[in-house]
């Protein structure tokens, strides 16, 4: 049973039509469209492989639950009760205990834990729709707790928490024997997966302009992805809707924010793409190394300018699970000059690095290449 396509995050979030949020959201039509398209294609489209409509509503509800947003959680315990609970097999419980790794601490994943959902079943397909499924609704997830904070939806609750530096890999081998990366960097890395990248002549030409569109054609991970490509396409489209726009949060901010997530979850591959764009744009390289320097345990926002300390303040709460941000940490972001359309895209940014994470720490992993 499918529902009316709407407009879900405006509704968990109790977004009144006529606020100054639902026009910044206006503004930024592109990436609320392409939100809401990624729900559609993994959860009103008819399922391929094993991921049946019913395990995915009930994993995105247990996801939602092990985010503690009750506004989510009930939404997709809603949906759920258009279908019988599913069986608890082995396939379920590899299926479930991914979900709450990638949730919980997304940087403990290993390719043995990909090889344990391959023996209970699970496609290569399977696991990289599942994989997405939870990461999407992680990032849904926060969405729904940053946007609650411009509206009457959030608890009125000051949060004085230091969200600090998350642990990362430190072996100085991938599982492949490649040199890998010990240390956050704004150097160039490669990433390899841990189950194998669709192979480019396996796409239909149809399916290579798709790729070919997003310049990805020869990208481990955009095929890897694209064994949904669909979802991919979406998910592409979202990304570009919240960070290639024009107006509001000034893109190296929006880039600084994907390398606070970055370092809270510990992933070393992602943080040295932006922070590289970060440093470019803002010309602060060094303010951008202080942050990529933060030892686990540390705090984030130190040593920072006042307008910085308030982004990276907030971007990380966002980033904790579960989300610790407050409507006083929107405060701090007004007092440092930031208005509705810059906050919209700071959450924007923080939330889809929160998708972002979960894909590079549980599917593959960063290597210093070769010269």
């Amino acid at each position: 049973m499918t529902h009316p396509t709407v407009d879900i995050i405006a509704q968990l979030a109790q977004i009144a039509p006529d606020s100054a949020l639902a026009q910044a959201r206006a503004v930024r039509e592109a990436a609320t469209r392409h939100t809401q398209g990624s729900y559609d294609v993994l959860f009103s489209h008819p399922p391929q492989g094993n991921l049946s409509l019913a395990l995915r509503f009930f994993i995105a509800s247990h996801v939602s639950t092990l985010h503690d947003n009750a506004a989510l959680a009930q939404f997709y315990a809603g949906r759920l009760a258009d279908f019988p609970t599913p069986a608890r097999d082995e396939a379920l419980t590899q299926a479930l205990a991914h979900a709450e790794r990638l949730t919980r601490h997304p940087v403990a994943a290993t390719p043995a834990h990909l090889h344990e959902l391959q023996q209970a079943g699970w496609s290569d397909d399977d696991i990289v729709t599942l994989s997405q499924l939870v990461a999407f609704v992680s990032f849904q997830s926060r969405l729904v707790v940053g946007l609650q904070q411009l509206t009457t939806a959030a608890p009125l609750v000051a949060n004085t928490a230091d969200v600090t530096a998350g642990h990362w890999h430190t072996q100085p081998l991938t599982h492949s024997n490649k040199t890998a990366p010990t240390a956050f960097t704004q150097g160039e890395l490669g990433w390899e997966p841990w189950i194998a990248a669709k192979p480019l002549a396996a796409f239909s030409e149809e399916e290579q302009a798709v790729l070919a569109r997003f310049g990805h054609t020869e990208s481990d991970y955009f095929r890897l992805l694209g064994r949904n490509l669909p979802l991919l396409e979406q998910r592409t489209l979202t990304d570009k809707g919240i960070f290639y726009t024009s107006g509001g949060l000034p893109r190296s901010e929006r880039e600084l924010a994907a390398t606070v997530v970055s370092k809270v979850n510990g992933c070393i591959y992602c943080a040295s793409v932006h922070a590289r764009k970060a440093s470019q744009l803002s010309k602060q390289d060094d303010a951008v190394q202080r942050l990529l320097n933060v030892p686990p345990g540390g705090s984030l926002a130190a040593g920072q300018d006042p307008r910085w300390q308030a982004i990276i303040t907030f971007a990380a709460r966002l980033s904790a699970t579960p989300a610790q941000v407050s409507s006083h940490d929107v405060d701090s972001l007004r007092a440092a000059g930031l208005d509705t359309q810059a906050i919209l895209d700071l959450i924007q940014s923080t939330a889809f690095f929160a998708w972002a994470n979960r894909l590079m720490l549980t599917l593959g992993e960063p290597f210093w290449p070769s010269h």
